[in-house]
């Protein structure tokens, strides 16, 4: 499968050189078999056509999805022409962007920041799930989808995420809040990174520790990769 990562973001600071881009991670999470191609969505670097690749996935990014910045409509429209023809799979801003690109509506949260491991109870199960009744995976976000696309169906969510993560009944594209490709390492780096900035001492603590709890990294991965074999066919 040719899988087409579009890098809206990178890992702050020191910590790229030392656990890699947000492409890379996602190449570690869905593995050896496929082949990669990342795009630098942020200068402007955007597939010329979807049937580029057999799939996307669309990163997370510190951006905000209603940011006055020049490359977030060009995604939008990418992500426009792409849907029911590519399948999609959407992560963090990927999750929020194609929620506003087909219909939804992204605001900064006044519950705050989600960090840390986070818990979506399943309330749909697709074809491509398991029988989880729970899944906990690294998150780190203060934006949230805060109105549904009008195709959209939400699979999990909490009190504090209600539209965790979404399928779409028109397209081959689901979406999700939460990071299955940070490593617990990684999701504490970037924590460490921030605290004092967007954390306070408390926040950063008890988000740290609930990183040491089981996850559900390896489930998310296989059904982001079960997703799309059964769209792609491969």
């Amino acid at each position: 499968m040719k899988i087409g990562l579009l890098e809206t973001g990178e890992p702050p600071g020191p910590l790229k050189a030392t656990y890699g881009g947000y492409g890379s991670m996602f190449e570690t999470l869905l593995g050896d078999g496929h082949a990669y191609r990342a795009y630098d969505v942020q200068r402007g670097e955007l597939p010329a056509h979807p049937a580029e690749n057999d799939a996307y996935v669309i990163t997370g990014s510190s951006a905000g999805v209603y940011d006055p910045l020049p490359w977030i409509e060009p995604l939008k429209a990418f992500l426009r022409s792409a849907r029911g023809a590519t399948p999609l799979v959407g992560v963090c801003f990927g999750h929020q962007i194609m929620a506003e690109a087909f219909g939804g509506k992204v605001e900064k949260s006044p519950k705050g920041w989600g960090v840390g491991l986070q818990a979506y109870a399943v309330a749909e199960r697709a074809v491509w799930m398991d029988d989880a009744a729970e899944v906990a995976v690294p998150g780190s976000h203060q934006d949230q989808v805060v109105d549904l696309p009008p195709t959209a169906r939400v699979l999990a969510g909490s009190a504090f995420t209600p539209y965790g993560i979404l399928a779409y009944d028109d397209a081959p594209a689901i979406s999700m809040q939460f990071h299955p490709e940070f490593a617990p390492d990684y999701a504490k780096a970037l924590i460490e990174a921030r605290r004092g900035t967007r954390y306070t001492d408390p926040q950063a603590d008890a988000a740290i520790a609930s990183l040491d709890s089981p996850n559900d990294r390896a489930r998310m991965a296989d059904w982001i990769r079960r997703f799309l074999a059964q769209e792609t066919g491969r």
